[in-house]
């Protein structure tokens, strides 16, 4: 039950950090056992790739400490199959030295400055990252609603996130074509500590109810993101937020375990809230949202499917599934855990 707030604190006591994600709230072992695509996936991969141990209920009832050597395909497949081969009660994972960074966030006005021109932008310069550079683009259109703060209602921004573990003046250096796509509302990118990292994406501290599905992408068509990012706007009948994750580095390194789509280049997500909206309107946007980007799918990342988006295609390359199904078969034939996107 530890969530990623909790690991954060207790790490960076020692100068270290986990490869947690952008929230703080959210479970720390869910997470991980879906893949884990964290603030400095480029730099360490995917925090499944830093597991070392497993304690996991499998669904025949059998408590089993798993690690590498000790039962190597099933360690393989709890980590980025989800949690649909058992109940897992601790991970044992490894940390990385990284107790600052430089990072923050763009803030554009999108009635201001052209979106389009603004991932244009943003695209060209991810080209020649080094990988100490993790980054997203998100855009979303706030509603009028009165708890808002005033200068959020309706208003519609996108936000171009950084997070580098390098220098502040590397980091400065690195971030200037950003800084000349044009002018912004807010510019957070500092240095900080490692414990202030939440700052960077500013994710809600309560839940939310979204329906929400994504498409992992070998290459970006911008011209294509670009449509979505219209369909999504301020011209929709409901809110909706992209985002755009630059993937590669070492999330294309190879590891022992089920994480798919290594070779990605990207990661296109739509999350659309659910509260009194009309979710089969919001099915008809994703539709046709993920129908633009087609061409590049590779498939789609367990760990960004939510509400009610439970199509069982693309979550797995072909070899991957065929594993993880021997598995289910050996660990839970029963199907108990058939909830959680089950590969029977």
């Amino acid at each position: 039950g530890a969530r990623w707030g909790q690991v954060v604190e207790a790490a960076v006591e020692h100068g270290l950090a986990p490869l947690n994600g952008t929230a703080p709230s959210v479970g720390a072992v869910g997470y991980t056992l879906g893949g884990g695509l964290g603030i400095l996936g480029r730099e360490f991969g995917y925090a499944a790739d830093h597991v070392r141990s497993v304690d996991v209920v499998t669904g025949d009832g059998v408590l089993r400490h798993v690690t590498r050597d000790s039962d190597p395909e099933l360690f393989w497949g709890l980590l980025g199959g989800g949690a649909q081969l058992g109940v897992v009660t601790e991970l044992e994972i490894g940390l990385v030295p990284v107790a600052r960074l430089y990072g923050g966030a763009l803030t554009f006005d999108g009635r201001a400055v052209d979106p389009a021109a603004v991932l244009r932008g943003y695209e060209e310069w991810t080209r020649t990252l080094p990988d100490t550079v993790t980054s997203s683009l998100a855009a979303l259109v706030y509603p009028e609603l009165p708890h808002l703060p005033p200068q959020l209602r309706g208003s519609y921004l996108v936000l171009i996130r950084v997070a580098f573990t390098g220098s502040e003046a590397e980091g400065e250096r690195l971030v200037a074509p950003l800084r000349e796509i044009g002018p912004t509302v807010s510019d957070t990118l500092r240095e900080m500590p490692y414990a202030e990292s939440p700052s960077i994406h500013g994710d809600p501290d309560f839940p939310h109810a979204f329906y929400g599905d994504n498409a992992v992408l070998s290459t970006l068509d911008v011209d294509a993101a670009g449509d979505i990012l219209d369909l999504t706007g301020p011209s929709a009948t409901a809110m909706h937020i992209l985002q755009l994750n630059h993937l590669g580095g070492a999330l294309a390194r190879p590891a022992e375990n089920a994480v798919p789509y290594r070779e990605a280049g990207w990661l296109l997500r739509l999350l659309s809230p659910l509260d009194g909206a009309d979710v089969e309107a919001h099915r008809k946007v994703h539709a046709e949202a993920f129908g633009l980007v087609a061409p590049q799918t590779l498939g789609r990342s367990l760990n960004f499917v939510f509400g009610g988006s439970d199509r069982p295609q693309g979550l797995y390359d072909p070899e991957t599934r065929k594993r993880l199904a021997g598995l289910k078969a050996t660990y839970d034939p029963a199907n108990l855990f058939r909830h959680n996107h089950s590969v029977e």
